[in-house]
């Protein structure tokens, strides 16, 4: 290919180089079940295979789709893979891949009105759609972000102007040791101290305690701290565990605490009637977050973050300057999305969320969730049908975790034993499932929320665990 310093294809090798895309993605798509759920290269391998010094000149782009299928793309997790259970799997959809190749194709400045408003309409009409999937009120709004993180950090960020007015040194937040990890990154970068942290611990379903929480609210008052946030799980990570929302929203009303609910994974459920009834009480939460690239089947990244006052967000992120006067124009009818949250620069990342629901229609969404729910319950049957295995925690907002039983083996070659079966699966590739840590004890853990995953599937893939678990203790047996 000749140097082009306009960076421009011609309309054959746009279409060319279009189709070839496609392709891939479709053929990606088709056989994902048939391929190794991942490979984990060694970094000098691909060093080896990827280093190269800043190019001067042009490569066929035919070799470089065949270098990313041969060296990047069979160097990945692929969360989307039917026997990916580990963390929270990502399982996407076409129409949503299409939709981010149309909004990068496209390119539209999604910050403000002026330069984007048929983009500021769908992000409204999409945001307001997951207002109502959650009930909450219609003065409720907030945009979409990166992720949970973004999501979490956006609405503390709203907490601490509306409650202390940006003063935070005397201030204490309060949430489970079951809480996401992005919470007390956001509290770091917001200046919370160690000391302003109140990390509770759990009760014997994994949720934050009311009357713990009310004893360290009125001692930190006693001792003339400022106690102003609770943080709920809605689906925590580790298990699927849901807080008292409701009670904990009775609680903040009469202390008058900001309550913001993690919905990063599970506030999706409320568009299933099971959900809500697991949920209830999310309604009343001051602010919250919730990942579409979760539970609701997009690619990634699209969080949100939503506020029960929207106008607080403004509040919050509301900036003047010069070079932005000609964007601020009739501000009670446009929507400048770069005064409601962190950046300024931002992707049409609604477009893939409403097309794919305008596409498939909620029905299929609330169908796919229910999946989710049924499949978690499935794993958890074939569980206890075997003596090799003890629940943990049993099935719940498509989480089920669960010990394997070794008998004669002490309680640090058990927990060893979780770990190596994890490095088993990693290097097997057939399927994937994480640990984690609960009570001192390792676990093994699925998160079944593909709608694409068999329960042919689940049991394979507990079959596998259950055949690592046997080798293992055997070597541990055999080395003493």
């Amino acid at each position: 290919m000749p140097i082009d310093s306009k960076l421009q294809l011609s309309k054959d090798e746009m279409r060319q180089l279009g189709y070839r895309v496609v392709d891939q993605l479709v053929e990606h798509f088709e056989n994902l079940a048939s391929k190794p759920v991942m490979r984990v290269s060694p970094r000098a391998e691909l060093e080896t295979k990827l280093r190269e010094p800043l190019p001067e000149q042009p490569a066929p782009i035919d070799e470089l789709l065949e270098q990313l299928q041969r060296d990047v793309w069979s160097n990945i997790g692929n969360v989307q893979h039917p026997r990916f259970f580990a963390f929270i799997p990502g399982p996407s959809n076409f129409v949503s891949v299409m939709a981010d190749a149309l909004a990068a194709g496209f390119n539209p400045f999604a910050g403000n009105w002026l330069e984007g408003a048929g983009t500021s309409q769908i992000e409204l009409v999409t945001i307001d759609w997951l207002r109502e999937m959650l009930s909450l009120p219609e003065m409720a709004g907030g945009l979409f972000v990166s992720g949970g993180s973004m999501a979490n950090l956006t609405a503390l960020m709203t907490a601490c102007r509306a409650k202390l007015d940006g003063r935070s040194e005397n201030a204490i937040v309060y949430f489970s040791d079951q809480t996401h990890s992005s919470i007390e990154k956001a509290l770091r970068i917001l200046g919370f101290a160690r000391e302003q942290i109140r990390k509770l611990p759990s009760d014997d379903a994994f949720r934050l305690q009311v009357e713990s929480l009310r004893k360290a609210v009125a001692q930190d008052r006693a001792a003339g701290r400022q106690p102003f946030c609770v943080i709920a799980n809605a689906g925590a990570t580790n298990t699927g565990a849901v807080d008292p929302l409701n009670e904990l929203a009775d609680f903040c009303a009469q202390e008058n605490l900001w309550l913001h609910v993690d919905g990063a994974y599970g506030a999706a459920a409320c568009l299933t009637e099971r959900g809500k009834k697991l949920l209830a009480g999310i309604e009343r939460a001051d602010s919250l977050s919730l990942d579409p690239h979760k539970w609701l089947f997009q690619p990634f990244e699209i969080g949100c973050v939503l506020a029960r006052d929207a106008r607080l967000l403004k509040k919050t992120f509301h900036t003047m300057a010069e070079y932005l006067e000609d964007t601020k124009r009739a501000e009670e009818e446009e929507i400048n999305y770069y005064d409601y949250g962190v950046q300024l620069t931002r992707g049409f990342r609604a477009l893939k969320l409403w097309l794919s629901i305008k596409t498939f229609g909620a029905a299929a969404f609330r169908e796919a969730i229910n999946r989710g729910f049924e499949l978690a319950e499935f794993a958890e049957d074939l569980l206890r049908k075997s003596d090799r295995w003890q629940i943990i925690t049993p099935a719940t907002m498509g989480m089920v975790t669960f010990r394997y039983v070794a008998e004669g083996c002490s309680e640090n070659e058990i927990n060893e034993i979780h770990r190596r079966m994890v490095e088993m699966m990693a290097e097997d590739g057939f399927a994937f499932a994480n640990s984690t840590a609960l009570r001192g004890q390792i676990v093994m853990r699925l998160c079944t929320i593909n709608p694409r995953t068999t329960e042919q599937e689940i049991r394979a893939t507990i079959e596998q665990i259950e055949q690592f678990g046997r080798e293992l203790q055997n070597v541990i047996k055999a080395r003493r």
